[in-house]
């Protein structure tokens, strides 16, 4: 880091702010060891950059704790399961019950199934409902619930474009990469995350534009793409109108979409050109996005501690091009190659797929507003334990032992 100081208890709000408020506390020396030389000889130093994107913690020192006892609960459950129906009730009853404000989704609440049980009627009043794209919660939620799979925290996250609130996710879907506790304990668990000191991995999200109108094609844009540098008379950021922002916890997905020619799109770093990818597309992932669809792709797996960007290409025209990890801090931009046959499409998270046309770019960097994920155990553990047991990491039959030396040089012989 550029600046060399003492690291402080800090307050992260990861909440509304006029609700309870959730702190996190860190230790005062960073995860790679003693704090790094800013000066080197007797004049040379990195000059201080006030506007970093995020700093590096010990993750040991990740905890959650409640400046004020948390009193909104949203309850997320996967929709289309039936399984689910008695988890749900039993947990908004045990909510209801602790005296606490219940939000849940109105068509959660107006399910058939929920309609006609008498026992759910009880306390059905007592929830508060509200409408995805209608009603804004995003100022009075404390905790969030997850039931179901890792789709249910994904959703979570798209219904806070800010500062999201702390997520507690019951696996009870399909993999549960995401969602390390289980439901047969909840009471206990619940009840340990509101006494705070909880174990939580800040989940790194992407800002994602989508701008359309950006640059002007022209001989001297394509004479410069050429040269591997664009002009920065070409890149206007008040330029083109913005008709997408979002904050993205997976990946941003570029693909060919329903055309038979290959994607042919441009990726630049900073205003830089650095590759054109050709193929099937390309995919911006976070490290929690590193174990979906990137690692489908072939890419590396990134543990969500780590500050990085992964970018993955899929399927591409070359057999050097490789994923490649960088900084948190970097603005990637895609656009449509000058000379491509065919337009790309866009998706992120897997929702709000769009078509990308000439002229038209996506702009992604490192969100200030992670997802605030709570553990089961602990951050490290829970990652592995989940790659053990969701994708099956490293499994394999072992090797049987030598019975005894004379077989060893046997058959070194």
């Amino acid at each position: 880091f550029p600046t060399r100081r003492r690291v402080k208890p800090i307050t992260t709000h990861t909440g509304p702010a006029n609700q309870s408020q959730h702190t996190l506390t860190q230790r005062g020396h960073f995860l790679h060891g003693p704090y790094p030389a800013t000066h080197f000889g007797p004049k040379a130093c990195v000059l201080p950059n006030p506007t970093s994107v995020m700093h590096i913690q010990d993750p040991a020192s990740q905890r959650l704790t409640w400046s004020k006892p948390p009193l909104n609960v949203l309850v997320i459950r996967k929709i289309r399961d039936e399984t689910l129906l008695e988890p749900f009730k039993e947990l908004c009853r045990f909510l209801v019950e602790k005296h606490l404000m219940v939000y849940v989704e109105k068509k959660v609440v107006d399910d058939g199934s929920l309609m006609r049980d008498d026992s759910f009627s009880a306390f059905r009043n007592q929830l508060c409902t509200f409408r995805e794209g209608f009603d804004d919660i995003s100022d009075c939620i404390d905790l969030i619930i997850c039931l179901g799979g890792d789709g249910t925290l994904l959703y979570a996250s798209s219904l806070f474009q800010g500062s999201v609130p702390p997520v507690m996710a019951f696996h009870l879907g399909s993999l549960g990469f995401l969602t390390p506790f289980k439901f047969e304990s909840f009471r206990t668990e619940v009840d340990k995350v509101f006494e705070g000191n909880a174990a939580i991995i800040l989940r790194s999200r992407l800002k994602v534009k989508v701008v359309k109108g950006t640059f002007q094609r022209n001989e001297q844009l394509l004479s410069a793409q050429e040269n591997g540098i664009l002009p920065h008379n070409h890149i206007n950021n008040e330029a083109g109108k913005i008709t997408l922002q979002l904050q993205v916890l997976n990946e941003v997905v570029v693909d060919r979409g329903p055309s038979s020619y290959l994607s042919n799109v441009d990726l630049y770093l900073d205003g830089r050109l650095i590759t054109s990818v050709q193929g099937d597309g390309v995919i911006v992932s976070t490290p929690t996005g590193s174990t979906a669809y990137a690692a489908a792709a072939g890419a590396s797996m990134i543990h969500p501690n780590v500050p990085a960007i992964m970018v993955t290409p899929i399927c591409p025209h070359s057999l050097s091009f490789r994923p490649i990890v960088v900084p948190a801090g970097v603005e990637l931009m895609i656009t449509l190659s000058p000379d491509a046959r065919n337009t790309a499409w866009v998706s992120f998270d897997g929702r709000k797929r769009q078509e990308i046309q000439h002229g038209d770019s996506i702009k992604i960097t490192t969100s200030c507003f992670p997802v605030p994920s709570i553990c089961c155990h602990d951050l490290v553990y829970d990652w592995f334990d989940s790659l053990a047991q969701c994708l099956h990491w490293n499994v394999r039959k072992k090797q049987t032992r030598l019975t005894d030396a004379s077989d060893s040089s046997e058959t070194e012989n």
